[in-house]
């Protein structure tokens, strides 16, 4: 090795003697090497000029504290010295963080007294909030309530929404000092958690912080705030709802039994009260509030079943919201599967006074069996519950059995009462009254103007289209809100009409079954309309149509090889019968479909000579057909030839499609007339006869269409 090593620079050694210029180029070459890659990398620091600092994000005047140097420590200093605070976190160049700066500003200019806004710039690379915290997106709103945060707010970013949300984190807990107070808190559609304390030994007393802490906790999960807490510090408002001992967590369900914290099985924490308040609420109406990106929420919801989407006008700073009651009404009646009613659509005298409670009688009337012995000398009996737990739904009292133990003593024809105590219920004693009955004696009548009965107190809503209509069909519905301000494009992708005003619109949504129904914008969103438009939908046989979503007709532009069809112009442009109409079913996301344009843009061209032929396509994802229009895979070719259009007929799947097997599948399925075009079909047996599939596709009609299976276009998941 060390030889030929040797030989070799020998060579080189005599080439360089011979050629001396060679040797002077060599190292010429090799020096002016060493001075570039040394002045290059002397230079390299000055090619990247460090960037500019950052500026002011936020006006000079504004009552944002603006720390555009991501100082994050002054941040933390200016949260822990106030009470309630507010931290966003930006980005300079993020479209989403200046827009929302406007919203911002604005709220704090009405909320500077009691919440301290502080702005941080979570970009700047120097910065410590960038190099301490990694978000993903911008901005990012934290809340914090003295200590306890942060409290992220996912919510939409318009002053109203952030203004609401912050003053819930404000005031977390809702004072109830009176009953009045009390039917106003239990009376809302929302779910509420009540908690019960004694301030009268304590400014402070045991259990409180926790509950205040659990109502926070309750609104980082749900940045919404659709449970509402309360708190009640009257023991004779407490009684009311039967909470005798003070710290007791009281949760108020309008349908199922009311619950109270089980503090003998769970720990009194703030975690522990806001998970069992979260498992055990009740939903009778929920919001919807997508925010529009990427994201499977609107699908979860929609995947649960049935939905009734409801889009109305909502402003959350409203101290009232009738369209939103109205709507909690109709699903309170869908829901009252047992007879009962709302507390809140009571009438005034079952609460009584401010301050004074009454306890109204629930009432029913019975007949005696002929087998029992007060039936001698009492045929009717009128059984009631006195509701000593105040504001309750009153129960149904047919499943109540009389018992003859009841009455020990011989009664006589007058009428006879008596309290009957029982340990077995959660209510204090029943009442009973017997006298006897005749035909034709008003003693009944009588005693309907003493008693209240069940029926009577109902009678305002018995009328009700969809009462316990929920129990009575298989097609139960879940309720939705959604804000119209801010989510009408659903609407508009939904079906509601692009002309219309965003007052209101109301659909049925049915994944599973592929149900689509839309209320008649042209009613409008008013009770009667709404509960025809839920009692149609629940019956066996539903007279409502299945709703098309499709584009709007487009006025073409002069003339056109290939005529686009939509959900109106189907019927219009495929339909004719005095055409053959070749209907090309394609997709935008279709590859194989864009393929085969400049196929079907040859058969159009070769077409133009005679106008009984046809050739259109139809956007398929966009445009919604009825059911015996519809196919499962894209690309489809079907054939509707003029004088047989409910014979129409499917081109074969496993035949390629080319501009020569086109034109063999029209002319072996169209009308005579259109045979002078493209002459006579092939013979059998011949070789042009086998380029098409000797298996014809089934006829592509309504009563032998296979089951197709496809989402409405237009529904966003």
């Amino acid at each position: 090795m060390l030889l030929r090593l040797r030989v070799s620079l020998r060579q080189v050694v005599n080439q360089m003697a011979r050629r001396p210029a060679l040797l002077c180029g060599a190292i010429v070459l090799s020096c002016s090497l060493i001075l570039a890659i040394t002045f290059t990398c002397s230079e390299t620091k000055q090619v990247v000029f460090p960037a500019q600092p950052p500026t002011r994000f936020f006006s000079p005047d504004s009552p944002v504290v603006d720390l555009y140097l991501g100082q994050l420590d002054e941040a933390e200093s200016l949260r822990s010295a106030s009470e309630v605070s507010l931290l966003y976190f930006y980005a300079p160049w993020c479209g989403q963080s200046i827009s929302a700066r406007g919203e911002i500003e604005q709220v704090a200019r009405k909320l500077a007294d009691q919440v301290q806004f502080v702005a941080v710039n979570c970009w700047w690379n120097q910065g410590k909030c960038r190099k301490q915290n990694n978000f993903y997106h911008y901005p990012v709103i934290y809340l914090y309530h003295r200590r306890f945060g942060p409290i992220e707010y996912n919510g939409p970013i318009t002053a109203a929404y952030v203004e609401k949300f912050i003053r819930r984190v404000i005031t977390p807990l809702q004072y109830v000092p009176s009953r009045a107070g009390l039917q106003d808190f239990l009376s809302h559609y929302e779910p509420g958690v009540l908690g019960y304390f004694e301030f009268n030994a304590s400014p402070q007393p045991p259990g409180y912080l926790t509950f205040l802490t659990s109502a926070l906790q309750a609104l980082r999960r749900d940045f919404q705030g659709v449970m509402r807490f309360g708190v009640i510090t009257s023991k004779q408002v407490a009684k009311a709802i039967s909470l005798d001992a003070p710290g007791t967590v009281y949760m108020h369900r309008h349908f199922n039994t009311s619950l109270t914290f089980p503090s003998h099985v769970l720990n009194f924490t703030s975690e522990n009260i806001c998970r069992w308040a979260l498992e055990h609420r009740e939903w009778l109406v929920r919001w919807l509030r997508p925010h529009g990106g990427k994201s499977r929420a609107l699908e979860q919801e929609l995947r649960k079943g049935a939905a009734l989407l409801i889009f109305l006008p909502f402003d959350p700073m409203a101290p009232s919201q009738p369209l939103v009651e109205e709507v909690a009404e109709i699903a309170v009646q869908y829901h009252s599967c047992n007879g009962s009613s709302w507390p809140g659509f009571m009438e005034p005298e079952v609460w009584g006074e401010p301050g004074s409670l009454s306890r109204a009688p629930c009432c029913n009337t019975l007949a005696l069996p002929h087998w029992l012995s007060v039936s001698r000398t009492h045929n009717v009996c009128e059984l009631c519950l006195d509701q000593a737990l105040g504001p309750r739904p009153c129960p149904s009292l047919d499943s109540l059995y009389l018992r003859e133990d009841f009455f020990t003593q011989p009664l006589s024809g007058k009428v006879q009462c008596s309290h009957v105590l029982s340990s077995s219920s959660p209510l204090d004693y029943y009442t009973a009254c017997c006298w006897s009955l005749s035909k034709g004696s008003s003693t009944q009548q009588d005693r309907r103007s003493v008693l209240p009965h069940i029926e009577d107190r109902g009678s305002a809503s018995a009328h009700s289209a969809v009462k316990g209509l929920k129990c009575r069909t298989n097609k139960t519905l879940n309720f939705y809100l959604l804000d119209s301000g801010l989510h009408w494009e659903f609407a508009r992708r939904l079906g509601a009409p692009e002309n219309a005003s965003m007052m209101g619109f109301a659909t049925v949504l049915n994944l599973q079954d592929e149900v689509h129904h839309v209320l008649n914008q042209e009613q409008g969103i008013v009770r009667n309309t709404l509960e025809s438009f839920i009692q149609n939908y629940s019956t066996p046989y539903s007279p409502l149509q299945r709703h098309l979503v499709g584009e709007a007709a487009r006025e073409p532009v002069g003339e056109s090889l290939i005529t686009a069809v939509t959900t109106q112009t189907f019927h219009k442009a495929v339909m004719d019968p005095e055409k053959d109409v070749l209907l090309f079913y394609y997709t935008q996301w279709c590859g194989f479909c864009s393929a085969l344009n400049h196929v079907i843009i040859q058969l159009a061209r070769l077409s133009l000579s005679n106008p009984r032929l046809a050739v259109c396509r139809i956007n398929a994802a966009k445009n919604d057909l009825p059911w015996e229009f519809m196919v499962d895979r894209y690309p489809t070719i079907l054939f509707f030839p003029s004088d047989r259009k409910h014979l129409s007929v499917k081109y074969p799947e496993d035949a390629p499609i080319t501009l020569p097997n086109l034109v063999r599948f029209i002319q072996r399925h169209s009308s005579p007339l259109l045979l002078l075009l493209f002459g006579s079909p092939p013979r059998e047996g011949t070789a042009a006869a086998e380029a098409i599939s000797t298996r014809q596709q089934g006829r592509h009609t309504p009563g032998r269409v296979r089951e197709q299976r496809h989402t409405p276009a237009g529904i966003p998941l």
